[in-house]
C-alpha cells in the first residue's frame, strides 16, 4: 500500500478538497517532486506551499506515520531535510534527527483506485489490464511501446558491454557470443552463451580458412564431436584427431563439461548442428562484428550467413536478438547516432514475432505491426506484469486512474 500511497503522491490522485496538515494549516501541492530510487527520503525537489509558506526539499510517504520511527528516519541525517511528511494513517507525530517536528498530511485513497489495485494483483488473467488496453488513445500507446523499445535494446545493450568486460574489451569476442547465444534459440542459449566464451577465437582464426579445423575447434571445446551423425557431413573420428591436434598445437585447457540439452528439441535444433553452422558463418567471415554491423535487412543478413540454411524465421530471430542489439551497443559505445537509429529502424522494418506473449496483446486488442511492436510488448511483460509493477507501467497507470 505504501507503494499505491508514492503513486498517488506522484501522480496527484488525491481527494477532491482541501487538503490540510494534521494541525489544521493548508497544503498545496506546487510540485511533487522526482522519486527517489536510492537511499533516503521518498520524493526530492519538492515544493509546498504550508499556510503562506512555501517549502522546497523532501518529502516522505508511509501507510502509518509511526513508521518514520519503525524505519529509523528520526535518527537518520539524510531525513533533516523533509518538509512534509505524508501517511494513510496519522498515528505519531515524525520529528527528525535534528529534533524539528514535521507537518503531517494525511490523504486517504479513492475506493475505485484501491479496487482497482486490488484487481491487478489478484486477478489471474493475463494481460491484467486487459479491460482498457483496447479503449487507449493510440498516441499513448504508441508513446508507451516506444519508450519500452528502447528499455528493452538498453537493457540488451548493457548484456553486451558485460560480455565486453568479460572479454577485456574485445569488441570480436562479445560480438560472437551474443551471435553464439542466439545460436541456442532459447532452451540451449545459457549453454550457447557460457561454450561462446570458452572458444578460443584467436585459435580459430589462424584457420578460418580450413572448414574442417574451425569444425572440430567449435565441436571439441563444445564436448560435442560424439553426438555427429552420418548426415552432419563431419567425420567424428577425424573431427577427434584434428582437435587433438589444435589443442596440442594451441595448448588449450580441457573445455568446461556442459550440460546440452537434447529433449524435446528438433533434430534441425540440436546443438551439434547449430554449432556446425557456427563454425560455417566464422569460416565465411559472417562472424566478425563488422558483418554484423553492415546487415541492414533480412536479405543482407542472409548474405552474412553464407553457407548456412535458416529459415526465415530463425534469420529474423536473429536479426531481432542479434544484429540489432550489437548496432545499439556498439553505437552507444562510439557515440554513433546513425548506428543507433538503424537499430531501431531495422526493428521497425521486420515483421512482428509470433509468440504466445504477442498473442495474448493481440487477443485484447494491442496488435504488434513490426519487430519493434513486439519487443516492447515483451519487455511489457516480463519487467512489469510478471513482477507486478503495475505502479511504473503506463497501462497500470491508466486502470488505476479510472476513477
Amino acid at each position: 500500500m505504501e507503494k499505491l500511497l508514492q503513486f498517488a503522491w506522484k501522480h496527484k490522485i488525491l481527494p477532491l478538497k482541501p487538503l490540510h496538515t494534521t494541525e489544521g494549516e493548508s497544503v498545496e501541492i506546487i510540485d511533487p517532486g522526482q522519486a527517489n530510487h536510492n537511499q533516503g527520503p521518498d520524493f526530492f525537489n519538492a515544493k509546498i506551499r504550508i499556510g503562506q509558506t512555501v517549502w522546497a526539499g523532501y518529502v516522505e510517504i508511509h501507510v502509518r506515520a509511526s513508521d518514520w520511527f519503525r524505519h529509523g528516519h528520526h535518527e537518520d541525517a539524510r531525513y533533516d531535510n523533509v518538509v512534509l511528511h505524508v501517511v494513510q494513517t496519522a498515528d505519531a507525530q515524525a520529528v527528525t534527527h535534528d529534533g524539528k517536528t514535521l507537518p503531517t498530511l494525511q490523504i486517504s485513497f479513492p475506493s475505485r483506485m484501491i479496487a482497482h489495485y486490488q484487481e491487478l494483483h489478484e486477478t489471474d488473467d493475463y494481460p491484467r489490464c486487459h479491460r482498457i488496453v483496447a479503449s487507449l488513445p493510440a498516441l499513448k500507446v504508441h508513446s508507451w511501446m516506444d519508450q519500452l523499445l528502447a528499455e528493452r535494446l538498453t537493457d540488451r545493450s548493457t548484456r553486451i558491454r558485460r560480455r565486453l568486460a568479460e572479454s577485456r574489451g574485445d569488441w570480436e569476442k562479445a560480438a560472437f557470443v551474443t551471435l553464439a547465444r542466439n545460436f541456442g534459440f532459447g532452451i540451449n542459449g545459457d549453454l550457447f552463451e557460457q561454450w561462446a566464451t570458452h572458444v578460443p577465437l584467436a585459435a580459430a582464426a589462424k584457420h578460418r580458412d580450413n572448414l574442417f579445423q574451425v569444425q572440430a575447434l567449435f565441436l571439441g571445446t563444445a564436448g560435442l564431436i560424439d553426438k555427429l551423425g552420418p548426415h552432419d557431413g563431419c567425420d567424428p573420428q577425424k573431427a577427434k584427431d584434428e582437435y587433438a591436434y589444435l589443442a596440442h598445437k594451441f595448448s588449450l585447457p580441457a573445455p568446461p563439461p556442459l550440460m546440452w540439452r537434447y529433449l524435446r528439441t528438433r533434430p534441425y535444433n540440436f546443438p551439434h548442428v547449430r554449432i556446425l553452422q557456427l563454425a560455417s558463418i566464422f569460416h565465411h567471415g559472417g562472424a566478425q562484428l563488422h558483418a554484423i554491423l553492415e546487415t541492414s535487412g533480412t536479405a543482407s543478413l542472409q548474405r552474412c550467413l553464407e553457407g548456412v540454411k535458416l529459415s526465415v524465421p530463425a534469420i529474423r530471430l536473429i536479426a531481432i536478438n542479434t544484429v540489432a542489439p550489437l548496432l545499439y551497443a556498439y553505437g552507444q559505445a562510439q557515440d554513433n547516432e546513425a548506428l543507433t537509429d538503424r537499430a531501431i529502424s531495422l526493428l521497425e522494418e521486420l515483421p512482428a514475432e509470433d509468440n504466445y506473449i504477442i498473442r495474448q496483446w493481440r487477443g485484447c486488442g494491442l496488435q504488434a505491426t513490426s519487430a519493434a511492436h513486439s519487443q516492447a510488448l515483451i519487455q511489457l511483460k516480463r519487467e512489469y506484469c510478471d513482477r507486478y509493477d503495475c505502479l511504473r507501467c503506463h497501462f497500470g497507470y491508466e486502470y488505476l486512474k479510472q476513477l
